[in-house]
């Protein structure tokens, strides 16, 4: 654990990451969508790491929650939307 005002540090920019992510799942789930522009200003860079933010966009995902580019109107299917064709069997 860490101590003094290093400590406070951490532990407030978790609980403010966990804060945020609560209520985007909370919007997500009510809305069936979020935009990729909410995601990033609720959770900005440096907030979590790279594996962190992937979680969270895949757990979005998986609840269903769509999610927008603003810019483009694109749907962001992440890992789904590279995936190569299954072949034909011959």
């Amino acid at each position: 654990m860490l101590a003094g005002k290093e400590g406070e540090a951490v532990e407030n920019r978790i609980g403010k990451s966990y804060t945020a992510r609560k209520a985007l799942f909370a919007k997500g789930l009510r809305e069936g969508r979020l935009t990729v522009q909410e995601i990033e200003k609720a959770l900005p860079a440096g907030t979590l790491t790279a594996a962190e933010r992937w979680l969270l966009y895949y757990s979005l995902r998986a609840a269903q929650v769509e999610i927008i580019d603003e810019v483009t109107g694109q749907v962001d299917h992440g890992f789904m939307s590279d995936q190569p064709a299954v072949p034909a069997e011959h």
